[in-house]
């Protein structure tokens, strides 16, 4: 059995925090894939992080999300915003984000980074498509995580492989979405 990517200490935090907003694991698809673009939605309010990341240690995925190399070299946040997953972009370099996640990919051997296409946590009916222009040009699928507060259950669906034709994969992906419930329904996928 492979060793467990999450350390025990977020693991249990992980188990502790499902277990006291009574959630559990769903479907998780996939798992043998090394790189991806993670989606997470509906994105709908701020728990959406808290239970996300706790999903993520729960079905030992590690997920990594970009953020501005500022908020890893805070001097009183930084340690902890690396420590729940954090990828430090330069911008100042670089201003495609595409094409800094292209290049984190061809870094690594494995990753997995975390997006909210929505962009909000407002209702969203156009989603940002940077995900998809990033997983296209890596070479890597789009993973369907989720969050369904109306059955408690965080898990992963099917995988979706870019073709290309962005309107057409992102009407599968959103498919997929329709059947998961927001904290707050009316902001979700329509």
């Amino acid at each position: 059995m492979p060793a467990r990517k999450t350390s025990t200490f977020w693991y249990y935090m992980a188990k502790l925090v499902f277990g006291v907003a009574g959630w559990h694991l769903g479907e998780i698809n996939d798992s043998e894939i090394k790189k991806s673009i993670m989606i997470a939605a509906p994105h709908t309010s701020n728990w959406d992080l808290i239970l996300a990341r706790a999903a993520f240690y729960l079905m030992d995925v590690d997920v990594r999300f970009t953020v501005k190399k500022e908020w890893t070299e805070h001097w009183a946040l930084g340690w902890l915003v690396k420590a729940i997953g954090a990828l430090p972009v330069d911008r100042s370099r670089n201003n495609s984000l595409v094409d800094g996640m292209v290049q984190l990919f061809n870094e690594h051997d494995e990753l997995v980074i975390l997006i909210t296409p929505e962009g909000t946590r407002a209702y969203q009916p156009r989603w940002r498509k940077g995900y998809y222009f990033a997983a296209l040009g890596a070479g890597v699928p789009i993973r369907l995580g989720y969050l369904d507060y109306a059955k408690k259950e965080a898990g992963i669906g099917k995988a979706v492989w870019p073709s290309g034709d962005y309107e057409a994969d992102e009407a599968k992906i959103k498919a997929f979405y329709r059947t998961k419930s927001g904290r707050f329904p009316e902001k979700g996928v329509r």
